[in-house]
């Protein structure tokens, strides 16, 4: 399936490979883009185009978009996976900066209260509007080679306390149970784990005669243990002290902190997408979940992206599935060494940069690394090293000078699999 712009740019509805073919032998179309693939026709036309729909499944690490017609046939799929590593590379950045200020510019004062933007209003952080401008990105980037008329987002809401605590579910403790948790009637957890276990050591039972008593993590916090009380235990402090010293071992197993982070984040991402698209109908993951095991279909972001886009019709996939993974703009890191002292060449070398898609050996690779000397790390889309040591001498290592770049670095790479056919 190739995709079609008019004369001035605007999406018309796709064609087959073998109409595209014809118009570029013909002179009638030129290639505007390589993937997906979209042609550009070089004479006027009608702007007469089918209802197409647009169905995008949000999430916090993947999320998958589809565009059906209205006979279920789906003629875009795609599947992006955004970046959840901006919080550990700026806490590294801020690590450099505090080394650097310390060994070199002592003078420079620490930036820490003077920062205007870490207190507006309204801010989402660093993290959050990466992954809503992934998301806004790939519609726009849709939007662009299709004439998409009705978009549906899954924006179901995720109800953070009950997932911490599904008995509230009960009809019964409905009403009162987010009024009446598991610490009501207490000042804290601590209170309520003493009370729970009657004032006594859980290891000795009062036979040390140590009478002061302290609340210990089963799973220490620093290995993910959680706060709640299920992961409490009280202990005279003789024993907890002989707990951390490793003298005695505790019989209790514990419970790892769980994390509802990407919950909140997609709740305010799907806030976000329909302020910024306030045309655009809502769905919910539950009706999309019923829809999915009743056509019987894997679960999948692309393809709850098609039950989404069909609101649970029959569909036929005529589309490749493109995989796209976020990455950043540019390199940032200029030198590396503990002092700096060695340069990082950030811009090409031998006119190739990171993150460009090149054919080598007949396949398609990105670049992980280059070097001066003329030579290159690659790798596959899902960022495995590729192994060459079975060529033969002189071709163990990639050569820049053998390769042909496909596609120049942007923010993110992309790949295209025809491994989905017809599912339901």
């Amino acid at each position: 399936m190739v995709y079609v712009l008019s004369k001035d740019g605007k999406p018309l509805m796709p064609c087959s490979n073998v109409i595209a073919r014809l118009l570029l032998k013909q002179g009638k179309a030129k290639v505007r883009k390589r993937q997906p693939f979209t042609v550009k026709l070089n004479y006027e036309t009608t702007n007469y185009t089918q209802n197409l729909t647009l169905g995008v499944d949000t999430g916090s690490g993947t999320f998958g978009t589809a565009v059906t017609r209205d006979n279920g046939e789906i003629v875009y799929l795609s599947e992006v996976t955004v970046r959840n590593d901006i919080t550990d590379k700026m806490t590294q950045r801020a690590m450099y900066r505090r080394n650097r200020r310390s060994r070199k510019t002592r003078y420079r004062k620490a930036r820490f209260l003077n920062r205007r933007n870490s207190i507006r209003e309204g801010r989402f952080s660093p993290t959050m509007q990466s992954k809503l401008h992934s998301h806004v990105k790939e519609i726009e980037w849709i939007r662009s080679i299709l004439p998409v008329r009705t978009m549906v987002f899954e924006a179901g809401q995720f109800d953070t306390h009950l997932m911490k605590n599904p008995a509230f579910a009960d009809p019964k403790t409905r009403l009162w149970g987010y009024q009446k948790g598991p610490n009501y009637g207490y000042a804290n957890t601590k209170a309520m784990v003493l009370n729970r276990d009657g004032y006594t050591c859980q290891y000795c039972h009062g036979k040390r005669k140590n009478s002061r008593l302290e609340v210990h993590h089963i799973q220490y916090r620093h290995m993910g243990g959680s706060d709640d009380s299920d992961n409490l235990i009280t202990l005279c402090r003789s024993c907890h002290k002989d707990v951390h010293d490793g003298k005695i071992t505790l019989p209790n197993v514990g419970k790892k902190k769980g994390t509802l982070k990407y919950a909140t984040q997609m709740n305010s991402i799907r806030k976000q997408l329909s302020l910024a698209y306030p045309e655009a109908a809502e769905t919910y993951g539950y009706v999309t979940k019923e829809n999915a095991q009743l056509l019987g279909i894997e679960k999948r972001h692309c393809l709850d992206a098609c039950v989404i886009a069909t609101q649970g019709q029959p569909f036929t996939v005529k589309s490749l599935l493109y995989r796209k993974k976020c990455i950043p703009k540019g390199d940032f890191q200029q030198t590396k060494g503990v002092r700096s002292e060695q340069p990082v060449a950030t811009g090409k070398i031998g006119g190739f940069q990171k993150f460009d898609k090149v054919r080598y050996l007949g396949k398609e690779y990105f670049i992980k690394g280059r070097m001066s000397s003329g030579y290159a790390i690659l790798m596959d889309f899902e960022g495995k090293k590729a192994d060459f040591s079975h060529m033969p001498r002189g071709q163990k290592t990639p050569k820049l000078s053998r390769m042909q770049r496909l596609e120049t670095r942007s923010s993110w790479m992309t790949t295209a699999e025809a491994g989905i056919q017809n599912t339901a």
